[in-house]
Parts: structure tokens; C-alpha cells; sequence
């Protein structure tokens, strides 16, 4: 074995986390594997991983061995692809990190489609609740929705998108008068508790673009770490809702649900797609991200205009 094999060899058990999975992955014996591990670690003369037959848990070792490992094999494979340029589909790996929700409704459908074009390329999705930096985990390109978190990566934006102050017309049929953002306090508010944000604190600005910008505290009986189950109480007639447009524009148009306090609009939330610089030389990277932001496009429509 080579040393090339045995670094794609630890991508696969780390990844696994588990020797049994290593094992039903790679397929092999239980006993290989572990044997495998044992000469890994022989050569290297370092622990990588403590584990049972059911968790793996990387030494510090193993998780230098886990990234450096992960990039020179990208590497290799981006070295490859741009020798027999467009002659054969792209090969490799490419690990894509999202949020639950836009993961699911948006990363996931475009991700079948961009497999089928490739084939031989291995495309893994992470789908999490709190975004994964860039160098954790081997993590090729992040999909995240606010600010670019890093000036170091490289940003293209995905989908512009704002938060919708919203709610269902059989909530409104009983709730106080709401003609301003003080009125707010009077009513049943459906708070979204995502990541580590002051979830409970609303933030507007001006819609007639003068840059006038307010916060509001809300308060409300019904809360949840899922906004998608925040959505669907919004759509029962629970309360006043705060979630992007990319989210709750089909029923904005059915009239599922109406928006609210139009002279104000939540702050911008759009959509970016981010990956390193060293990135940038990666096909697989860039044709991905290429292929994301042409075919989003339509998908979600436009922003109304402010005013």
C-alpha cells in the first residue's frame, strides 16, 4: 500500500465513524480494518484514533492527518482532472455544507442533478443546524445565509433574500391592531431559536430606503430550534412570524399567510457561497459553484420592491 492509499484509506473510516462502518463501507472484515489501522499507525509511529467497534474519536494526530490528508488527495485529484481537461467527467470528492432547511428544499435537488452529470464524482451533502468553517472536516464549499463569516474566502451570492414580517389571516381575524413595530409586544410572536443569535430580538429597516433602522424584543408562548415547524404554526394561525422570503414566498402568494408592517422589512439575509482561495484552482469546486448559482436562478422569485 501506498501512502496515497492509506491517506484515502483514514478519509474513509474517519468519515465512517465507526471501524464497523469503515468496515460495511470499504467492504471488508471487521478485523481487517482494525489490523489496516494497527499498520497505519505503525508507520506513522502515532495513535490516530481511539475507538471502539462502534465510535471512532480522532487524536489530535489524526485530525491533522484527517485535513492535510483530505487536501493533498483533492489536490492530486484536481491535478488530474486539469491534465485531461474536458475529455472525461470530473472525478474526486466535493463536500458541501448547508443548513437544514435551505439544504433540503434547494442544496439537495441541485446536488441530484449535478451527480448525474458526473458520475464518477463523489459528492457528500452536511447538512447542519450551525454552519461548519471551511477547514473543518474537509469541508470544499459552505452555503451560508447573512454576511460572508471569512474575508479570507471567496463569496458569491447565491439568492438575495430578506426576512418577512408575516401571518395567517385566521390569526389576524383576532389578534391586537398591528400598525407599528411597538405593537409588536401585544402580540403572540413565533420565535425561531436558531445558532447562537439573540433569536428574540427583530431587526428592521426603513422601507423607503432613507436607512433608518429599529429593534424590536418579541415574545411569544411558541418557539423551536426548527424553523420550518415554526413556519407550519405560522400557517395554523399561532402568531407573528419573522422568516425569510426564500421560505414563506408560495404562501405569501396563495395568501396563506400576509405580510405585515410593509413600511418596515427585515434586514438582508442573502444567501452566499463560499469556499477558499486555494479553492479556486479546483474544478470540481468551480464548476459546482458555477452550476449552483445558474441554476438557482428562478427558483425563488425575486425580492419585491422596496416601498
Amino acid at each position: 500500500m501506498t501512502a496515497l492509499d492509506d491517506l484515502a484509506f483514514f478519509q474513509h473510516i474517519a468519515r465512517a465513524g465507526s471501524l464497523t462502518g469503515a468496515a460495511r463501507e470499504l467492504g471488508l472484515s471487521l478485523s481487517a480494518v482494525s489490523k489496516r489501522l494497527q499498520l497505519l499507525e505503525r508507520r506513522l509511529g502515532v495513535s490516530l484514533a481511539a475507538r471502539t467497534t462502534r465510535r471512532l474519536a480522532l487524536t489530535p494526530e489524526g485530525e491533522r492527518y484527517l485535513a492535510r490528508g483530505a487536501v493533498i488527495l483533492d489536490d492530486l485529484g484536481d491535478l488530474e482532472n486539469s491534465l485531461r481537461g474536458d475529455r472525461t467527467a470530473l472525478t474526486g470528492r466535493l463536500r458541501i455544507n448547508a443548513t437544514f432547511g435551505f439544504g433540503r428544499g434547494h442544496v439537495a435537488p441541485l446536488l441530484s442533478r449535478f451527480a448525474a452529470r458526473h458520475p464518477a464524482l463523489a459528492l457528500q451533502l452536511e447538512l447542519t443546524g450551525f454552519p461548519l468553517g471551511l477547514d473543518e472536516s474537509g469541508v470544499d464549499i459552505g452555503i451560508r445565509v447573512g454576511e460572508p463569516p471569512d474575508s479570507r474566502c471567496i463569496a458569491r451570492c447565491l439568492l438575495p433574500n430578506r426576512r418577512i414580517l408575516c401571518a395567517a389571516p385566521s390569526y389576524l381575524e383576532h389578534a391586537p391592531a398591528l400598525e407599528m413595530l411597538d405593537d409588536l409586544s401585544r402580540h403572540d410572536c413565533l420565535i425561531v431559536r436558531e445558532n447562537d443569535t439573540d433569536y428574540a430580538l427583530w431587526r428592521f429597516e426603513a422601507s423607503d430606503g432613507g436607512g433608518a433602522r429599529r429593534s424590536v424584543r418579541v415574545q411569544g408562548r411558541l418557539s423551536s430550534n426548527d424553523a420550518e415547524a415554526m413556519t407550519r404554526l405560522a400557517l395554523d394561525g399561532h402568531g407573528v412570524l419573522m422568516r425569510s422570503w426564500w421560505d414563506v414566498h408560495e404562501a405569501l402568494a396563495s395568501g396563506a399567510l400576509v405580510e405585515l408592517l410593509p413600511q418596515w422589512r427585515g434586514i438582508r439575509a442573502d444567501f452566499h457561497l463560499l469556499y477558499s482561495e486555494r479553492a479556486r484552482e479546483s474544478a470540481r469546486v468551480q464548476q459546482f459553484a458555477d452550476f449552483m448559482l445558474a441554476e438557482m436562478a428562478g427558483r425563488v422569485p425575486p425580492l419585491p420592491r422596496a416601498g
